[in-house]
């Protein structure tokens, strides 16, 4: 309860002092590139329950359904020409992720929390790294302020797990004033291939659980 409340109260109080920013940004990104302001992509949360994440686009727009999420190029560095000119400076500084704020607010994610991956990623999500699903997935959490990007999918999975097996408030709040560290010295925003979710596929896929049958249709 505690939790919970701070998230709403802190993420709703983000979004009436952002709203300039976020107008500014909104600005922007219109007139950069074609396509729309925010990118909206189905994620895991709470318990495997699909949702629909809010993020500002930073990169040139596709139709959704033409993305091969398992055979996607990684994105390793701010030159990859998918990334848009303001999409390069919302990655440095973290700012593509502020419009999470809203799906805190609707109760899909927390301020903290293993970061929500995406339907794809499942099948790389062994059974004895499950109950990263637990908790609600958060904007920043303990693998975020530990190497982001720069950490591999299994260490990824390892600091999740550690979060949630060590949950406190007081710790939720040491990982939110290591995220600004992070932000500002803008460490591991980008990874590389060996680390990758894609290469443990051929590895984990047999010890995935995947989506309970109640949520495959959501």
């Amino acid at each position: 309860m505690i939790k919970r409340t701070i998230d709403v109260l802190s993420a709703s109080a983000g979004l009436l002092i952002l709203s300039p920013l976020f107008l500014v940004l909104a600005l922007w990104i219109k007139t950069d590139s074609s396509g729309p302001v925010f990118f909206r992509q189905k994620r895991i949360g709470r318990n495997k329950k699909p949702f629909h994440v809010y993020k500002f686009r930073s990169m040139t727009h596709r139709d959704p359904a033409s993305i091969n999420q398992k055979q996607e190029k990684v994105v390793s560095s701010s030159d990859d020409d998918r990334i848009t000119t303001s999409g390069r400076f919302l990655r440095a500084l973290s700012l593509d992720e502020l419009p999470q704020l809203i799906n805190v607010v609707k109760g899909d994610m927390s301020l903290v929390g293993p970061r929500p991956v995406i339907p794809e990623q499942l099948e790389v999500v062994p059974y004895w790294f499950e109950s990263r699903f637990d908790v609600r997935p958060g904007i920043t959490g303990l693998a975020q302020v530990m190497g982001r990007r720069s950490l591999s999918w299994e260490e990824q999975l390892g600091y999740d797990m550690e979060y949630v097996q060590t949950f406190s408030v007081w710790n939720d709040i040491r990982i939110l004033i290591l995220t600004f560290w992070v932000v500002l010295t803008r460490k591991g925003i980008y990874g590389d291939e060996s680390g990758n979710w894609r290469s443990y596929r051929k590895e984990w896929k047999q010890y995935s659980k995947g989506l309970p049958e109640d949520t495959r249709a959501t």
